[in-house]
């Protein structure tokens, strides 16, 4: 059975929807194309092709092309379904593919938690592919279990062992992309224990900073220089923190006696 009918609830398309689709003939009128996602297959009419005249059709679609169709109207009692290549924007398609290509990666983990679990595919929905989806999207609660742990699918109900299986699957095939953010501290600090306060303000801040979804690099420029480096998911949260820390070290250094000041390097 493929594993990716296990996880279809929607037999049908709805009119409006973006499809991954491809192409399995060519005709002087137009396209036959299946549906990757579906099961079923539709028709892309040459006047749905393209907005510009179509000399030969055979120079926009291929067979065995992969195309980002839109489901322009649907007919269950008589099985068809009409397409759009036209009416897809840039952007669309490149949110559509990226789209596909994560379900497929999902697809592709939950195939070995079922191996290592010796859970069939239908097992492995029923107790925890569906409240992953339902709570995060299936790649999504991947990149969560990744991120918090197993905690993230236990909490939606997913049984612990299976829950551990999956965050296992997720830690190794998965790799978080995080963005990078840095800037300078200068501090000083005349008292005889000076270089003590300042290491225990960057110990500080760190232990302050109970954020796991970012990671935290202090390094020695030349005194009284130091380097905050954060690594997080995205800008706006690296910004945060970084923020954050940056005035947690040099007030720390400012109680004990001495001055800092922080700047935003590009």
């Amino acid at each position: 059975m493929n594993i990716a009918m296990a996880f279809r609830r929607q037999e049908w398309p709805e009119a409006g929807d973006l499809v991954m689709a491809t192409v399995e003939s060519v005709t002087d009128y137009g396209a036959y194309v299946k549906l990757d996602e579906y099961d079923k297959k539709g028709l892309l009419h040459i006047s749905e092709i393209s907005s510009s005249w179509i000399r030969n059709i055979r120079n926009f679609v291929r067979e065995g092309q992969k195309l980002v169709l839109k489901v322009l109207r649907v007919n269950m009692e008589k099985g068809h379904i009409d397409l759009s290549l036209r009416r897809v924007t840039k952007r669309e398609k490149i949110e559509k593919v990226m789209s596909w290509k994560k379900e497929r990666k999902a697809e592709a983990l939950l195939r070995s938690v079922a191996e290592k679990t010796a859970l069939s595919p239908e097992e492995v929905y029923e107790k925890a592919t569906a409240l992953i989806e339902k709570e995060y999207g299936l790649y999504e609660g991947f990149e969560k279990a990744v991120k918090d742990g197993v905690e993230a699918l236990t909490k939606i109900g997913v049984p612990e062992e299976l829950a551990m299986v999956i965050a296992g699957v997720a830690k190794e095939r998965i790799r978080i992309p995080m963005v990078k953010v840095k800037g300078i501290v200068e501090l000083q600090c005349m008292k005889p224990n000076g270089v003590k306060i300042v290491k225990e303000a960057f110990l500080n801040a760190k232990k302050a900073e109970k954020s796991r979804n970012a990671k935290l690099r202090f390094y020695v420029v030349a005194a009284p220089k130091y380097r905050i480096e954060v690594l997080a998911e995205n800008y706006k949260h690296a910004e945060a923190v970084l923020q954050r820390v940056a005035e947690n070290v040099v007030s720390n250094v400012i109680k004990a006696g001495g001055k800092g000041v922080f700047r935003r390097e590009k």
